[in-house]
């Protein structure tokens, strides 16, 4: 095949390992869209999108010679070229590509693609125009009645574990990127099906890609605000403070407020940044294991990882048959037969909430924007509430004028004070377009169109488990419970 040389301006110029510009040569079935073409050892600093020489050729644009940017090759990776040159080549060493067209660069592989995160990304990435592969296991809990009717008709549908090697290795073939959001999370003390489902899952992506020597460009994967533990606080006398979780003792007398380590004295709880984080239950510290895993063999492998640690996700589609899926769920089953929420400990817990439509959206920024890679971003609400005036604004809503009820319970592993800063994720140019009050509204029209026949005695079997497990607690203050 004749080498051919192409003059194009500077950033666009293909690059060499020693910066040099060379021919696209030697390369008859690809361009390769890569950092590195691991055929021919050329550093093509072009991507994937231009799938032959011809085909690079009729992608050219007459009048100025430049590439015609055509899907995630360009968002992802000729965005890359104006941030600077790239420090790693190639996964592997040199060795033949079985398919000579490698990979489609908009085909997008979504674990967890049938979720409540995982489904509204999914809208978003085909209204893109991109192809899209889910790999979900469907549990039962979750989607009791298999695949939702909610999924586009043209998404590609693959049942399978994430922790399968051989379902996650098919699902892998021929994509070029990977959203990592299936997870696993519950209230329950099954402490290795977390670690399991969120962390060793994360270490086989990365495993099968570096084995397999594929040209996988990124990954972004779910993590979650629980990896901050008790947050941060401000202690008038000590700083920025960063306790740890309030103890069993403290709990069970009723003392909610969290103390300074150092000095014991009040604080303030702070909006929590990316910069401290400390785990303290089954599900943040495999979380925060999935980061970690994540970042350091993306490094090590050239494979650009971002990790997205969200809020409390609220919208349609959140699970009713899922313990996890929290408050809304809660609070609303209970308003829409005519009983009171219960809200744990005093109801002055504070909390931010983030709609799951402008979740879907920071996934696809981050994606596409180079300036994520090797990065972890808070994905929060636009304010901070407190668990009672979330109460009160969602009686409104559901139209019911009932006081919400302070049981004095508690569930155990709750943080007090946690609510994130979004500042880190705002500098790429995302921003959270929707308040509580439209996610709450968002919420209760889409349970007020599923029908909640049944789903009542789902909650109150769970709530019964969980007190008999003993996750959800007595304090010396819950005596007959009470309300405002």
């Amino acid at each position: 095949f004749p080498p051919i040389s192409l003059h194009l301006p500077p950033p666009l110029s293909p690059l060499c390992k020693a910066g040099t510009a060379v021919k696209l040569a030697r390369c008859p079935a690809v361009v390769n869209a890569g950092l590195f073409c691991r055929r021919h050892d050329v550093c093509l600093y072009l991507k994937r999108c231009y799938r032959s020489v011809s085909a690079f050729a009729s992608g050219l644009s007459p009048a100025r010679g430049h590439p015609r940017p055509t899907a995630l090759a360009d968002r992802i990776r000729l965005n890359r070229l104006s941030a600077e040159p790239p420090h790693q080549f190639d996964h592997s060493p040199t060795v033949p590509n079985p398919d000579p067209f490698g990979p489609s660069m908009d085909r997008v592989l979504v674990t967890g693609g049938a979720g409540f995160i995982g489904s509204h990304t999914v809208d978003l990435l085909v209204e893109k125009g991109y192809q899209v592969r889910i790999l979900d296991s469907l549990q039962e809990r979750v989607h009791p009645r298999g695949w939702p009717s909610y999924l586009p008709e043209s998404v590609e549908r693959v049942q399978g574990d994430v922790c399968d090697r051989r379902a996650l290795a098919s699902a892998l073939e021929g994509v070029s990127c990977v959203l990592h959001l299936a997870a696993y999370q519950d209230y329950m003390p099954d402490f290795s099906t977390f670690y399991r489902v969120n962390t060793v899952s994360t270490a086989l992506l990365f495993e099968l890609i570096v084995e397999g020597r594929l040209p996988i460009q990124k990954v972004v994967l779910a993590s979650s605000q629980a990896v901050y533990g008790e947050g941060k606080y401000l202690c008038p006398a000590c700083g920025p403070v960063y306790p740890t979780f309030r103890s069993e003792e403290k709990l069970s007398g009723g003392d909610w407020e969290v103390r300074c380590p150092h000095c014991s004295g009040a604080v303030e709880p702070q909006p929590i940044d990316e910069s401290t984080v400390s785990p303290h239950t089954a599900y943040g510290i495999s979380k925060y294991a999935l980061e970690l895993t994540a970042l350091n063999l993306g490094r090590k492998y050239g494979i650009a990882a971002v990790n997205m640690r969200y809020s409390i996700v609220q919208g349609p589609r959140n699970s009713f048959y899922n313990a996890y899926s929290g408050i809304a769920r809660r609070f609303t089953l209970r308003l829409l037969a005519e009983e009171p929420p219960v809200c744990y400990e005093d109801g002055q817990q504070i909390r931010d909430y983030v709609h799951v439509h402008d979740v879907a959206r920071a996934n696809l920024l981050v994606l596409e924007d180079p300036r994520a890679d090797y990065r972890s971003f808070n994905v929060g609400g636009p304010t901070s509430t407190r668990v009672l005036e979330f109460a009160r604004l969602l009686s409104r809503i559901c139209g019911v004028e009932i006081e919400p009820m302070i049981s004095g319970e508690y569930r155990f592993g709750d943080t007090r004070h946690t609510f994130s800063s979004w500042d880190s994720l705002a500098k790429l140019g995302w921003r959270p377009e929707n308040g509580l009050e439209t996610i709450l509204t968002d919420y209760v029209d889409w349970v007020r169109a599923q029908g909640t026949a049944g789903i009542r005695n789902f909650y109150a079997d769970s709530e019964r488990r969980m007190k008999s497990m003993g996750i959800v607690r007595a304090s010396s203050s819950s005596a007959g419970g009470g309300s405002t």
